[in-house]
């Protein structure tokens, strides 16, 4: 079981007015703000994570804020699609409150033999409120509006959309043990029994779609899970030898990471449980303070200067 992907860790998307996209998530979806760090790579712009009390794998949703960033277009090369399992009879509630806060949200329909609820963040992002066939038992955070009976419990499902599947789906069930479990015409349900949560990708193949863009409002990468670093790097190892271009091992702070580009044009992301994000703060402290990376500590005062207001 060690040496398995064990369903989703995380998935990364951009955003636009960092602001927004906190007041959505926190406020109206219910989730928990983790960790207010920034990005690696870009120290004057956030990166926010959001799940439930202790930021367990397969319920991190992170992003990116840039601020003025143009909106992206979901399409072929992309996880476009995010689903959240949630109990079964909280679509009421939850339409009901789409609709308190202004939220753009579609009517209940069916795949794959599931009830989901459609809607988009601020930026357009595409979610999914999902009733799972099988209980989903774990426990959600929760806050005074969004409480147990209703709150989302994490990832059920991501889908990709590709215009060509085959390659894609190779790597799931050849590398990362996943099983094919349901078609529907072009689309397609993968699964592992290694986790019963977040354990779900599906893919959509569409050979005449167009290729997504980069933007507020779409999805950077999705990341699988495992169990620890040396899991991580046996991975490694074994997606090296057919042939893909992987990164080194990367230190994330909260976990170590590999990532690389699966053919359909999708960035996958390898990453682990340990530490966790309870190494910089308390889990009861989770999220309440700007926490750097400790390369950009010095310069705090200047970055803290540039970052917009979160309040």
């Amino acid at each position: 079981m060690e040496d398995r992907i064990l369903g989703l860790h995380h998935i990364t998307a951009i955003a636009n007015s960092a602001k927004n996209n906190l007041d959505f998530y926190t406020k109206v979806l219910g989730l928990r703000l983790l960790k207010k760090t920034v990005n690696f790579d870009d120290p004057g712009t956030y990166h926010l994570y959001y799940g439930d009390e202790a930021g367990s794998p397969g319920t991190i949703l992170t992003f990116f804020p840039y601020q003025g960033a143009r909106r992206g277009k979901a399409g072929a090369g992309m996880a476009t699609h995010i689903g959240y399992a949630v109990p079964e009879g909280s679509f009421d509630f939850w339409m009901k409150r789409f609709e308190e806060h202004g939220v753009s949200y579609g009517r209940p329909a069916e795949k794959f033999g599931e009830q989901y609820l459609p809607f988009q963040d601020p930026d357009g992002l595409l979610l999914e409120l999902v009733i799972p066939k099988n209980a989903d038992n774990r426990r959600p955070w929760e806050t005074d509006e969004v409480k147990v009976e209703v709150a989302t419990k994490g990832f059920h499902n991501v889908t990709l959309t590709l215009q060509k599947a085959e390659k894609t789906a190779a790597i799931l069930t050849d590398i990362f043990g996943y099983t094919l479990q349901d078609q529907t015409g072009s689309s397609y349900r993968y699964s592992t029994d290694a986790v019963e949560g977040a354990n779900i990708i599906d893919i959509v193949e569409n050979p005449n779609i167009g290729r997504g863009e980069g933007g507020a409002g779409t999805n950077h990468h999705i990341a699988f899970r495992v169990k620890d670093e040396e899991v991580l790097m046996r991975f490694r190892e074994k997606i090296a030898s057919k042939g893909f271009n992987i990164t080194e091992k990367i230190d994330r702070n909260y976990f170590y990471s590999l990532y690389f580009r699966e053919p359909g044009g999708v960035l996958f992301e390898i990453a682990t449980d340990n530490p966790g994000f309870a190494t910089d703060e308390s889990v009861e402290e989770l999220g309440k303070k700007l926490l750097l990376p400790p390369q950009y500590e010095p310069h705090r005062a200047k970055i803290e200067a540039v970052l917009p207001s979160l309040v």
